[in-house]
């Protein structure tokens, strides 16, 4: 049975507002980021679903200033953690520190790290060790983090947007897989067309950048975020998302060259991700609900870093992203 949860009533007054509000988003952010109208899209869908995004692409293509202006226009108090290889869990988490009164008594105080923010940019978060890397998996999956046995909760929202140099470039570490899953969406971040990249040549080298502004709060966004969640989705849309994450496992598929080819496939958690991904992209383009066309074009980056290909010494096998798309299509 479809979800059918939402009142209509009430989501069409909210979504309305919710979709000016958000258009006031992508033009302050666009004021920053040139050209990169897709990964704006999918990193703000993420953050609206309520999740964390991975943004993968070489260096020098923005990740980090997209993050940053992300943080502004949403109205987010926001840090940034360099990854280095010699970062440390307590350098994310923060530490306990003995304390002497002047009467002598002593105690322990912790100190809270950078992770206690709303917006953590996690910067080039492979090219720390696996050890640290997996210091974040509490906080991203259970929003709050456990030190010296004592609970200490997040400032809500929270959300991580990571950026990753490409595995194949000198000094990275590849991400655990259990750290990949908590990534709703991963997003792969490409180099501009020729017209953005004239543009970006001119208006970055002539003076000041123009300021981003923001354009919510903290409360305004988590009240779109329980809107996203209140957005009704259709039978159809629902069977193609659950036909989709089943197609996409070795074990349940009906497709050969998935049997053959993929060594693991998506848990159910690429399931939800797909559905509050989708209704996120509806609502940014001013939708009430979500169609086929938001589960096409969310589908590579909803699974693309929760399956893995087997080894193909022939060469011939298609690229994961290919497979997938391949899937989608099949399923809409």
């Amino acid at each position: 049975m479809a979800d059918t949860t939402a009142r209509p009533e009430t989501v069409v007054a909210d979504a309305d507002a919710a979709t000016e509000a958000l258009a006031r988003v992508k033009a302050e952010i666009g004021r920053a980021i040139f050209g990169q109208e897709r990964v704006i899209e999918l990193a703000l869908a993420a953050v609206l679903a309520g999740g964390h995004a991975l943004l993968i692409g070489a260096p020098g293509l923005a990740k980090t200033r997209l993050v940053e202006a992300m943080g502004t226009a949403l109205g987010l108090a926001n840090q940034r953690i360099q990854f280095t290889p010699d970062l440390m869990p307590s350098d994310i988490l923060g530490s306990e520190v003995l304390d002497e009164a002047p009467g002598g008594q002593r105690s322990f105080r912790f100190l809270k790290g950078p992770v206690f923010t709303q917006l953590l940019m996690a910067d080039e978060i492979n090219r720390a060790s696996p050890r640290t890397q997996s210091a974040l998996l509490q906080a991203m999956q259970e929003k709050h983090v456990t030190v010296a046995g004592v609970r200490h909760d997040l400032p809500a929202p929270f959300h991580v947007l990571a950026t990753q140099n490409p595995i194949e470039q000198e000094g990275t570490y590849p991400l655990p897989e259990a750290q990949l899953d908590r990534f709703l969406l991963k997003i792969d971040v490409t180099y501009p067309d020729l017209d953005t990249e004239r543009r970006i040549l001119i208006e970055t080298t002539r003076g000041s950048d123009a300021p981003v502004r923001p354009a919510l709060d903290a409360g305004r966004l988590m009240a779109i975020q329980a809107l996203v969640r209140q957005m009704p989705v259709g039978e159809k849309i629902v069977g193609a998302i659950l036909s989709l994450i089943r197609e996409a496992r070795p074990e349940q598929t009906s497709d050969a060259r998935v049997k053959r080819l993929v060594d693991w496939g998506p848990s159910p958690r690429a399931g939800q991700a797909l559905m509050l991904a989708a209704r996120s992209r509806a609502l940014l383009r001013g939708r009430l609900a979500p169609s086929m066309e938001d589960v096409e074009a969310l589908a590579e980056p909803c699974l693309g870093h929760r399956m893995a290909m087997r080894y193909d010494p022939t060469g011939e096998a298609p690229k994961l992203s290919d497979l997938i798309n391949d899937l989608a299509r099949k399923v809409a």
